[in-house]
This record gives structure tokens, sequence and C-alpha cells, in this order.
């Protein structure tokens, strides 16, 4: 089982962030005081790319885009109950199944690797290396509402030979956390919430969605300065 690295005078409490600018460069700080580090850094686009592009500057890390989507209800574009990653990882919430019928999953399953497709191909230039073989990651993201976008995430680059994952988060909630440790190295929380229900965008004064050409722009500005 790995272990959790959080800061425990910000657990649950709310706002914490101004928003994911200023989440990456507080988790930054943290990864650095803590004296944890990594030989690949990976975001999960999109709203985890901004985290990561601080995550980048401050550590000195290049940044790489780990293509991961939710698979949503067919009622909503926002619950998500598992999620499809670049290499073709799919984790699933098994209880959450019961809820659809077997079309209603492979029409939702389709649906998320059609944008992983799309996804792939917007940040071709940006992906993780093929093989990561004996290297130390570090993959953030914005925040862990149910956790398995993080953790298709943490399978892919184990498939690609990590030996070492660290992932890392503004913010999490308690059941990801349960989630996750049992497939990562370190798992580095700054506002873990134990309370219910939760929400990613409760951590932040400013929240909104990030579009497709926001996040190559910013990996572009990083490209400039050797950090993508």
């Amino acid at each position: 089982m790995g272990k959790l690295v959080e800061r425990e005078e910000l657990r649950d409490k709310y706002t914490v962030f101004e928003d994911r600018g200023d989440a990456g460069r507080q988790l930054a700080d943290f990864l650095r005081e803590k004296g944890i580090e990594a030989d690949i850094l990976a975001a999960i686009p999109n709203g985890g790319v901004a985290v990561g592009a601080e995550v980048s500057v401050v550590l000195g890390l290049p940044l790489s885009v780990a293509v991961v989507r939710k698979i949503t209800f067919p009622w909503t574009t926002e619950a998500g109950f598992g999620a499809v990653s670049w290499t073709g990882e799919i984790e699933v919430d098994q209880t959450a199944l019961r809820l659809l019928t077997e079309s209603e999953y492979r029409a939702c399953l389709a649906r998320a690797k059609k944008s992983v497709e799309e996804r792939t191909r917007i940040f071709k230039d940006f992906l993780p290396p093929s093989s990561l073989k004996g290297l130390s990651v570090l993959l953030v993201d914005d925040g862990l509402a149910t956790g398995y976008t993080m953790l298709a995430a943490v399978k892919s680059v184990r498939k690609l030979g990590a030996a070492n994952i660290v992932a890392a988060v503004p913010t999490a909630s308690r059941g990801s956390i349960g989630l996750l440790l049992d497939h990562v190295d370190l798992l580095v929380v700054l506002n873990l919430r134990t309370t219910m229900p939760y929400a990613v965008a409760e951590a932040y004064r400013l929240w909104r969605d990030l579009s497709e050409y926001e996040v190559l722009s910013l990996l572009y500005s990083l490209r400039k300065i050797g950090l993508a």
C-alpha cells in the first residue's frame, strides 16, 4: 500500500485555492518542502494541465499530458463512474454499473473512448514517452472526486514501465484516497475532504472549464522555456 502525504491544516476546508494556478504553486511548494522528486511529470487534461504547468515551472520538470477521460452517466456530462486512458486502460466502478443496462454502458464507454482518441490527436506532441521503464513518475490533476480518472492514468504509466508513481493533487475526496492507495507509491493531497457530498470545484474560489486551445497555449508556452 502506498503512503498518503497530506497538508493536515487544510483538511475539510473549502475555497482554499484562488484558482488552478494558485493550487499548482501550492502543490509544487509542498512537494519541494517534503523532498518529493520525480523523473517525469504528467498532467491530466484539461484542468490538471493548468495545475501541472505551475508544478513544472517550480520544480523544473518538463510536462507531458496523460490523456484520460471520465466515463460519464447517460444523463450528465459531469458525474463519472469510470475512466479510459490513452493506452487503453479502462477502470469502472462496478457498483455504479448496476444503474445502467448493458447497452447504456457500452454507449457511455464508446463516447469516452472517442473523446480519448480525439484528445490524443490534439495533444500528440505532448504525450508521455512510450517507455517509462525504471523511472519515477509524478501524475497531477486538479482534484480527485471518484479517483477513477487518476487510477486509469496510474495503471497506464505502470504499464509503460514506471518504477515509482506519485499522484499529487490539490484536493481529493476520502473515497478517492481509498481507491488509489493500493496502486501508487505516494499520494499527495493538500486539501483532503472527508465530508459528503464532495465536489472538486468547492476547493477553488475561481473555477471554470478550460478549453483544449487554452491547454495547448499553456503547453507551447512551457515548450518555449524547455519544459514541455
